[in-house]
């Protein structure tokens, strides 16, 4: 069909978008060029530097930076990866630090400062534990996807070579902040029973946390204001195809059946508090309204 829109899209192959990239599921009206990407971070760093697609995952905060600095993109309310980050925080077996608390005046080690996990979890440890971000020193991997950020001072980058796992088994680093592949024989959560604090903090706040969610170029959407609308149901009806569960399944006994709820009302919460957290972190100016990122 010569009038279909199709667009050039960096996604993870996940179980709930799976019916979009095989064509189980599709539309007369819009279609998908796929690109692998094989760490799905390297795309949003590709999409907020040099606009490489035309319908993107993205980090939620690394979309704000985005709009910070005019970044032509806009969000759309598909989260299409997210969880409760309790148990992200890890020490070794052995560490001296029995709970949050006992980081202030530490080092901890995350990929980025912008990293999304991270973002939550400082703001739980102020709003939880009394534990101001300031008060830590911020050991990384990387800089932000969105060149222009810089860094705040109590952030350190690791010399080529190292790495952060190593680190925090050596003892050179206090704690991380969702470091893969850790043996989970010789580390431990800084917060006590992760599942139980994750369960407690969800019936407090209302907010189901959002890590990853879709954008598409700005001048995309005004030359096709049917788009949002359009993907919003291929997405929902991708994943009701899916034949497995997503990774946030595990969360069902806190959220209940939908662990992946798509559309701002229903995830409003979880966008608003962590871009208050993104601005009280110093990533963003101020805090923004989902007005001022979301499509219509």
């Amino acid at each position: 069909m010569p009038d279909r829109l199709t667009l050039r899209t960096a996604l993870a192959a996940y179980p709930h978008v799976r019916a979009l990239r095989d064509g189980t599921v599709r539309s007369d009206r819009v279609g998908f060029n796929f690109e692998d990407v094989p760490n799905i971070t390297r795309a949003f760093r590709r999409m907020v530097r040099t606009l490489d697609f035309d319908l993107c995952e993205i980090a939620l905060t690394t979309l704000a930076q985005a709009h910070a600095y005019g970044k032509p993109i806009v969000a759309l309310p598909i989260v299409v990866m997210r969880g409760f980050h309790h148990a992200a925080l890890v020490c070794r077996r052995d560490s001296p630090v029995t709970g949050p608390r006992d980081l202030a005046g530490k080092r901890v080690g995350v990929r980025a400062f912008s990293q999304t996990t991270g973002i939550w979890l400082r703001g739980i440890l102020l709003d939880d534990y009394g534990v101001d971000h300031r008060a830590i020193t911020w050991v990384t991997e990387e800089d932000a996807h969105v060149a222009e950020y810089a860094d705040p001072p109590n952030v350190v980058r690791i010399a080529p070579g190292q790495d952060l796992k190593a680190m925090l088994l050596a003892g050179e680093i206090d704690a991380g902040i969702a470091l893969a592949g850790l043996d989970p024989a010789l580390v431990r959560p800084v917060i006590a029973d992760p599942m139980q604090a994750a369960a407690d903090w969800y019936r407090r706040t209302g907010a189901y946390p959002v890590n990853h969610l879709l954008c598409v170029k700005t001048g995309i959407v005004a030359a096709h204001p049917w788009l949002p609308d359009e993907l919003e149901t291929l997405f929902i009806a991708a994943k009701s195809a899916a034949t497995e569960p997503s990774a946030e399944a595990r969360f069902a006994g806190i959220v209940g059946p939908d662990v992946l709820p798509y559309g701002l009302e229903r995830n409003r919460a979880g966008i608003e508090l962590c871009l208050r957290y993104a601005a009280e972190q110093g990533l963003v100016p101020r805090v923004y309204g989902t007005s001022e990122l979301f499509a219509g």
